[in-house]
């Protein structure tokens, strides 16, 4: 199992420094502020990398090598506890063959994102076996009120297990009872992997998937692409986030539901929905992607993370 070879960081304790930069698309200055502002009330103590604010080229926070060198620092960094990001936009695809392995292995530490940067987190998952932490970044969930789920996100840097269900949205589309590693992020970002170096390796695992204004059909087609690849033979049971403006105009309000459960007909486990994970409307929910789950798809779901991600 994956979980085997997991190479646990340190847990973040209260006050700890913590990195934040910008590996793909650059961010408004005014979320910026707002968002470290939160993060430093929480009793953290962030900085910005010395590229986080570049604006350009294109829609990039930075040149490609601007913004693997803020990744590398921000790891090798002793001052500081975790890294997390400002928010994911586009461009962290072009780090993937540049990424220092070893030298993030040396210091690994929790690394908070989502979106554009599922692609990384499951990189350096799947080849070193740092755990991915899905969960809220600082100008796309902290300079809101109410956009991060404070238990989950404290409860994943301290190391505790614990549980979401349905006050954290998630619904059954087919019940059923199912463990595996937890793993998964951005659905169109997983999609763009295959046929590259870094297909995502998910044989044993409870897959989370999530993405935000793609139309039902375009689900539908996703998810036929990662059956016919052979990303969802070996998988246990499949949870899906909020799924946010999933929607297509006019259309009945469960057409979701129906391309799912009908791209997904063949599928032999549990499958829950609406997590909010990612791309959410409020309060985002942080998972521990590399860490041994349980799915329990009734009239009351639950997803259980059974391991801590740090140490």
């Amino acid at each position: 199992m994956r979980t085997a070879g997991l190479l646990r960081p340190p847990a973040v304790k209260p006050g700890a420094g913590l990195s934040v930069i910008a590996p793909a698309s650059s961010a408004l200055p005014e979320r910026v502020e707002r968002g470290m502002a939160s993060v430093a009330a929480l009793g953290f103590a962030p900085h910005l990398g010395g590229c986080a604010g570049e604006r350009g080229p294109l829609y990039f926070a930075g040149t490609r090598e601007q913004r693997l060198c803020d990744l590398h620092r921000a790891f090798a960094d002793r001052t500081t506890s975790g890294v997390m990001c400002l928010r994911g936009g586009y461009g962290s695809n072009y780090l993937l063959d540049g990424l220092d392995l070893d030298a993030i292995a040396a210091h690994p530490k929790p690394f908070v994102a989502y979106s554009d940067l599922t692609g990384v987190q499951l990189r350096l998952l799947d080849e070193r076996g740092l755990p991915a932490f899905h969960g809220p970044m600082v100008a796309a969930d902290f300079y809101l009120a109410d956009g991060v789920h404070f238990d989950s996100f404290y409860a994943a840097l301290a190391g505790e297990t614990y549980t979401v269900g349905a006050g954290e949205g998630l619904r059954t589309l087919k019940p059923g009872l199912a463990r595996g590693t937890l793993y998964g992020g951005c659905l169109s970002i997983l999609v763009s992997l295959l046929g590259t170096p870094w297909e995502p390796k998910t044989e044993g695992t409870l897959l989370f998937l999530e993405d935000v204004g793609a139309k039902p059909y375009q689900i539908d087609r996703m998810l036929w692409q990662l059956g016919r690849a052979g990303k969802l033979e070996a998988v246990n049971g499949i949870v899906f986030g909020e799924m946010m403006d999933c929607v297509s105009p006019g259309a009945p309000p469960d057409l979701l539901d129906d391309a799912i459960l009908s791209a997904l007909d063949a599928f032999p486990g549990p499958i829950a929905l609406g997590l909010r994970s990612g791309h959410v409307s409020r309060q985002n929910v942080t998972l521990t992607f590399g860490v041994q789950a349980e799915l329990n798809a009734d009239e009351n779901p639950k997803l259980q993370l059974l391991e801590p991600a740090v140490k």
